[in-house]
């Protein structure tokens, strides 16, 4: 998932002012400077974004942290609690945290703080909770604020509207938009890659192809070569095919989680993930998604993740 990492922090950092309305809901802030994130310890520990900001006067903290999926090795709520403490002993100044979550179900389980109840011990670190399938799409395509465009897709749809209508809305949007040329390819090159979040990626490039951008963003999109300067791919539309194609299969293999979690138990899950995760096939991942959702019980999902493909 290091293209989601890469997109998401490139964008808050360029399009800082934008984010800020974004997760504050206010335009009354100034930004100061997009601090450096790498927080000194034993093991370096690397928040997404920290950003010095004036509010009313005063200095504080924005603090974003993207997630793709949920945290499984530490609770979101442990990690949150370190960048939060780690952020205040470094700067001493009041801090606004933030998790941004991608994927659609992302998220649900997380409640937006941390806590600790020993008496005369008691802790309590809180942080807000976004989770994009939640945010109205449309007021983000009508506010124009590019640094949020790429997130567009990834957010709920008007009513009666089909995730693949909604994709193609979001192109012919953004590029409807008063954005100079560049502006527009570099957006659309974002919707490219993080769309894999959410959709198959034979579809992101059929609509793609279809509304004509593909070209434009192959050969033109600044935001694809910042990828391949990254060392996330070694071309650019090896950059977005193959980031495309693995956001494909982190979603069927999340997918997978959701259904087992829904169906069976809440633990469910735990049990089959490490094998799982290690499956490279789509199509293998494609078909144990669907012996999920038929399957009677767990052990009849066992024996079909024993099966050979």
């Amino acid at each position: 998932m290091a293209e989601y990492d890469t997109i998401s922090k490139h964008l808050i950092q360029t399009y800082p002012d934008d984010f800020i309305r974004f997760t504050l809901g206010r335009a009354d802030i100034e930004v100061l400077e997009v601090l450096e994130t790498e927080q000194p310890t034993v093991e370096a520990r690397r928040a997404d974004s920290l950003i010095l900001v004036r509010i009313e006067g005063e200095d504080a903290l924005i603090h974003c942290e993207f997630q793709t999926a949920d945290s499984t090795d530490t609770p979101m709520s442990h990690r949150m609690a370190g960048y939060i403490g780690r952020a205040i002993e470094r700067y001493g100044l009041p801090i606004f945290s933030f998790v941004i979550y991608l994927r659609p179900g992302a998220g649900r389980r997380d409640k937006g703080y941390y806590i600790q109840e020993l008496p005369g011990h008691e802790v309590l670190v809180k942080y807000k909770v976004i989770r994009l399938s939640e945010i109205d799409g449309q007021a983000i395509i009508a506010g124009g604020h590019p640094g949020l465009l790429p997130f567009a897709p990834l957010m709920k749809p008007p009513s009666g509207v089909s995730a693949d209508a909604w994709l193609r809305q979001c192109l012919q949007a953004t590029e409807a938009l008063p954005l100079d040329a560049s502006t527009k390819v570099d957006m659309m090159a974002g919707m490219a890659i993080l769309g894999g979040i959410s959709y198959e990626l034979s579809t992101v490039r059929r609509i793609i192809s279809q509304e004509g951008f593909m070209d434009a963003i192959m050969r033109e999109s600044s935001f694809a070569q910042y990828l391949t300067q990254q060392g996330i791919d070694r071309g650019i539309e090896q950059g977005i095919e193959q980031g495309l194609e693995r956001g494909s299969r982190e979603s069927t293999i999340e997918a997978i989680f959701d259904v087992l979690e829904v169906r069976f138990d809440a633990d469910a899950p735990g049990q089959f993930a490490a094998r799982i995760a290690a499956i490279a096939d789509l199509q293998r991942l494609k078909q144990l998604h669907r012996a999920a959702v038929q399957v009677d019980n767990l052990d009849a999902f066992q024996r079909a993740l024993d099966a050979e493909a």
